[in-house]
C-alpha cells in the first residue's frame, strides 16, 4: 500500500518519533509513504500540473529520511492550520483561481473536491493524519468521502474527546513544571507574586497538572471563571505564610475573570479559533491594583511544547504508530488510536462529535480555593483524566 502522513495543528513533542515509526514499520511490511508536508495545506496546495509543486508540498519517506528525527521535537513535515473544507479568499491558491476572480472578502470555499482529487492523482490507499480536535476532524470528513483514514490524537492540551491520552501532553507539563520551579528562584528574591501563563484554550488541565505537580499556590483553569479580589486575598495569605515571603500561581491562557469575556486576539484561523494569552498579565495588573504588591508575570507560551520529547512521549509516540499501522494491516479505517483506562486500543474517528474533554471539576479542582483538589487516586488514569 501507499500511505501518507501528515502533522496539523500545533507542534508537540512526539510527533516526529511517531512519524519515523510508522515509516519504519511500513517500509518492513512493503509498503511506501508520502510524507505531506504543512498539514492539510499540502493536500490544498499541491498542484498535480506543476512539477515543481511536489518537491514543495509532498516528501518520499523511507529509512534514511527518518533516521534521526526521533530526537528532536516538533514536526519536521511541519505544520499548519488549514481547513481545506474552509479555505478564505485571500489563501486560496493562485492555480485554484477562476479568471477573473475577485472574491468578496467574507468569501468561504470548501476545497474538498481537489483534495479528494489530488489523493487519488498520489494514488495514496490510506491517510494518517496526526492533530487535535480540528485536523482529525477534517481526517473523519474524507473518511466520509470514501477516503481509508486512521487518526492519531496530539495535542499539548490533551482535549481530544476519546482518548485519556494525546502526544505532547507529558512534555508540556513537564516543561511547565521546570519553569515554575525556576522561577521561584526570581519571585522569591524579589518577594512578589508569580504568575504563570501556561496553554490551554478550553482545557485547563496543564494549569491543573503542573499547579498540582510543582505545587504552587493557586491555579486558575479554563473551566472555572474567577474573582480576581478572592484570588488577589488568597494570594496575599500565601504570601504571608510563606517564609520567603512570596506566592506563585498558574493560569490557563484561556480562563476569564467572572462576567468577564476570554483574551483572545488577531483573525479567527480557518476552524474559527483566534489566538490567546495576555489573561496573566491582566491578572497581574488587577492584583497589584487590588493589593499594591508588585507581581511578575511569565507567559511560558511556546516553551511548553519546544525541544525533545520526554519518554513518555517517545513511547506513546511509537506506540501510536504501531497501533495505526497494525488498523492499516487489518484494513480497519475510520478510526483514531487511543489509550483509555491506562490500555492502548482504538475508537470510531467520529467520536471527535460526541463530547468535549475537559477538567473533571467536581472531582478534581477546588473551585473555592483555586486549587487543584487532588484526594482520591485510585482506578483513575495516570494523569487522572
Amino acid at each position: 500500500m501507499k500511505i501518507g502522513i501528515l502533522t496539523g495543528g500545533g507542534d508537540v513533542p512526539g510527533l516526529n518519533p511517531c512519524i519515523k515509526a510508522v515509516v519504519n514499520r511500513a517500509v518492513d511490511e512493503g509498503h511506501s509513504v508520502i510524507g505531506i508536508r504543512r498539514g492539510w495545506g499540502g493536500l490544498l496546495n499541491y498542484n498535480p500540473a506543476d512539477e515543481t509543486s511536489a518537491k514543495k508540498w509532498l516528501i518520499p519517506l523511507d529509512r534514511q529520511a527518518v533516521r534521526t528525527v526521533d530526537r528532536t521535537g516538533g514536526t519536521f513535515l511541519h505544520t499548519s492550520r488549514t481547513n481545506p473544507g474552509k479555505v478564505a479568499a485571500a489563501d486560496v491558491p493562485e492555480f485554484l483561481r477562476e479568471p477573473d476572480w475577485q472574491p468578496d472578502a467574507g468569501d468561504i470555499r470548501d476545497f474538498t473536491p481537489h483534495v479528494l482529487k489530488n489523493l487519488e492523482h498520489l494514488g495514496l490507499d490510506v491517510l494518517i493524519p496526526i492533530g487535535g480536535d480540528d485536523t482529525l476532524s477534517y481526517g473523519h470528513r474524507l473518511h466520509v468521502e470514501g477516503v481509508p483514514v486512521v487518526a492519531v490524537p496530539k495535542t499539548m492540551d490533551n482535549d481530544v474527546y476519546g482518548t485519556d491520552y494525546c502526544i505532547g501532553f507529558s512534555t508540556a507539563v513537564t516543561r511547565s513544571v521546570n519553569f515554575i520551579h525556576s522561577l521561584r528562584t526570581s519571585v522569591g528574591s524579589h518577594e512578589r507574586i508569580g504568575i504563570i501563563e501556561l496553554f490551554g484554550r478550553n482545557s485547563g488541565e496543564t494549569s491543573l497538572i503542573s499547579a498540582y505537580l510543582a505545587d504552587v499556590d493557586r491555579a486558575i483553569i479554563s473551566e472555572v471563571p474567577f474573582d480576581p479580589e478572592k484570588l488577589a486575598a488568597q494570594l496575599i495569605q500565601d504570601k504571608n505564610n510563606n517564609p520567603s515571603n512570596y506566592a506563585i500561581m498558574t493560569i490557563s491562557e484561556g480562563a476569564s475573570m467572572i462576567g468577564g469575556k476570554i483574551i483572545e486576539y488577531g483573525q479567527a484561523d480557518a476552524y474559527g479559533h483566534k489566538k490567546l494569552g495576555g489573561i496573566g498579565a491582566i491578572t497581574g495588573d488587577a492584583i497589584k491594583k487590588i493589593t499594591g504588591q508588585n507581581t511578575i508575570y511569565q507567559q511560558v507560551a511556546y516553551l511548553m511544547r519546544s525541544g525533545a520529547p520526554d519518554a513518555i512521549d517517545l513511547m506513546v509516540g511509537f506506540n501510536y504508530a504501531h497501533m495505526a499501522m497494525d488498523l492499516i494491516q487489518e484494513k480497519t479505517f475510520g478510526r483514531m488510536v487511543a489509550l483509555k483506562d491506562g490500555k492502548y486500543t482504538n475508537v470510531p474517528a467520529n467520536i471527535l462529535s460526541e463530547g468535549v474533554k475537559r477538567v473533571d471539576v467536581d472531582e478534581l479542582y477546588d473551585v473555592d480555593a483555586y486549587r487543584p483538589k487532588v484526594r482520591r487516586v485510585n482506578q483513575k488514569p495516570m494523569f487522572l483524566y
